[in-house]
């Protein structure tokens, strides 16, 4: 490289510099003859610069204001760095004209990057007779990934509040290339004590080769769920419905709606097919009649009178399960004397409160009133719609729905409007147009500082004719770029734009390249509304025709 310099003013005569990789980049160290670098993160470099006449004082001159100084190695110059980060120097040295700016640029070392490739989804649920749970993740890195991971395994143990979470790691060893390489393993689901209800949930760690600290990443986490209603035994058609339905109520008025559609359909329907849709209507009233039954503290069938000599909101087969628990294969009365071991006994005597309705409800009287009006009539609908009259039924499930409205609004809590407390009006000044002591109260408004105002600044200064501005904002696009560096795609192109125009502001090929560089870098306005395209001609035959007088 020989630059144009006066007689007798030093010039450099030769550049070579000394690349040497860090040793986890298994790239080989080699030596380039041009000042442009490209270098991987860490890497040591040696400058070699030779001058004639010799030049004293060499310094490399960075653009942030750093400065590094060469020694004297025999004939040449020298002076070792090692690249951290992108930056712009210069040569400088005494008698040396101004150099040009060079490029010194830093590749940084990307983390590695892991994913779950079997399973292929974040939540498994254990298959009846699965015993094994097989896991594959696949990582690379652009210098090479550890040949080693660490599977993290916690699994959580049982229900409510009452959940325990064990915790363990396992070493996965790595198959594949240095930058691609696959951890797969299966977990023996008998060994690790997974049971119905537990939830496993594994995270891979994979770190790269990078020295002296290597970069960590966690993979997505996996989980494998063992349902607890998993191969649970069910009878009767409403377990069947329950596995294969999904769990949800109609509404009063959907079932209303149903009646009606149906109702329509009598005519074209068999008599089999509209027995079956009436008694499936009346199925959905049960179920709806059911739920609202809770609020009054019923059973899971909700009786409306219990018969004589029997507890109230029992049903006479006592031996069924009521809302989930059992009491007992027989009645027990209520003088008999408790047997000692019979859990039945314990439970009727002081645990069994929720069918009592006062224990169950904190609704007033006067709603619970209504309630239980929209549950007779929801009883006489589900009655008329087993026994396939939905036209008798109707009615009944219209009184429903409005009892149901209004338990509805008896809940609901009606707050007053607060307003602002305006000033009393002064009636002696109304309408007679008086404006003393009334001052007019200002509204200051303000914007909002931008982030991007000084590139704004710059970019509206460069705008005008050179000359015009001599005060360019250059030192503000500094702090600038300092603090928003990684918003820029290529700083060093920006630096090197901002170098020219400091050394000659009034180049104007170098204010238009820094103008465009600044361009790209400002955020982009919002989305606006899209311009109509233009009229076609149908489009314009259309309109013409819409315009002429009929």
């Amino acid at each position: 490289m020989i630059s144009t310099t006066a007689i007798g003013a030093p010039k450099l005569i030769s550049a070579e510099v000394a690349i040497t990789p860090p040793a986890y980049t298994r790239q080989a160290a080699h030596r380039e003859t041009t000042l442009d670098l490209k270098v991987p993160q860490n890497t040591r470099l040696v400058w070699r610069l030779r001058f004639a006449p010799d030049a004293a004082n060499v310094r490399l001159v960075f653009h942030d204001g750093q400065s590094v100084a060469l020694r004297r190695d025999g004939s040449a110059w020298t002076a070792t760095l090692s690249a951290e980060r992108s930056r712009l120097y210069r040569l400088a040295a005494d008698g040396l004209p101004a150099q040009p700016l060079h490029r010194l640029e830093v590749t940084p070392d990307a983390p590695p990057k892991v994913e779950a490739v079997l399973p292929d989804r974040a939540l498994t649920l254990v298959t009846p007779g699965q015993t094994q749970w097989p896991l594959v993740f696949a990582a690379s890195d652009d210098y090479g990934v550890a040949p080693t991971a660490e599977l993290r395994i916690i699994q959580a143990q049982g229900q409510g509040e009452n959940i325990t979470f064990r915790e363990r790691t396992m070493t996965l060893s790595g198959t594949g290339s240095a930058a691609d390489k696959r951890f797969a393993t299966r977990l023996d689901l008998k060994s690790l004590g997974f049971a119905v209800g537990d939830d496993l949930i594994v995270q891979l760690t994979v770190h790269d080769n990078r020295a002296p600290s290597p970069q960590e990443v966690r993979s997505p986490s996996l989980i494998l769920r063992w349902p607890s209603d998993l191969g649970a035994e069910s009878t009767g058609l409403e377990a069947l419905a329950r596995q294969t339905l999904p769990a949800y109520f109609r509404s009063q008025r959907q079932i209303i709606i149903d009646i009606e559609a149906l109702l329509k359909e009598k005519p074209r329907l068999k008599p089999d097919t509209f027995l079956s849709r009436s008694d499936s209507i009346g199925v959905d009233q049960r179920l709806l009649r059911l739920r609202y039954g809770q609020f009054l503290g019923e059973e899971a069938e909700g009786e409306r009178e219990a018969p004589p000599g029997l507890e109230e909101g029992h049903s006479e087969n006592d031996g069924h399960d009521h809302g989930g628990h059992d009491h007992g294969g027989q009645a027990t009365k209520p003088d008999a004397a408790p047997v000692f071991g019979d859990g039945g006994n314990v439970t009727a005597e002081y645990g069994h409160t929720h069918d009592e309705p006062e224990a169950a409800t904190l609704l007033d009287p006067e709603t619970r009133a209504t309630l239980k009006k929209a549950l007779d009539e929801m009883w006489q609908s589900e009655l008329h719609l087993r026994q396939g009259n939905p036209q008798t039924a109707l009615p009944h499930a219209y009184k429903a729905l409005g009892y149901i409205k209004e338990v509805q609004q008896a809940t609901r809590i009606f707050l007053s409007r607060v307003g602002p407390e305006l000033p009393p009006i002064d009636n002696n000044r109304r309408m007679t147009g008086k404006r003393e002591g009334i001052a007019p109260v200002p509204f200051a408004v303000t914007a909002a500082p931008s982030p991007d105002a000084p590139v704004v600044a710059l970019w509206t200064a460069l705008g005008e004719a050179p000359g015009a501005k001599t005060d360019l904002p250059l030192e503000a696009l500094d702090r600038w770029l300092r603090a928003n560096e990684g918003r820029v795609s290529d700083p060093l192109s920006l630096l090197a734009a901002v170098e020219a125009v400091r050394a000659d502001p009034g180049c104007a090929a170098c204010r238009q390249t820094l103008r465009g560089q600044l361009w790209r870098v400002l955020s982009r306005p919002p989305t606006g509304v899209a311009r109509r395209p233009a009229v076609t001609a149908s489009g314009g035959r259309y309109l013409d025709a819409l315009e002429r007088p009929r």
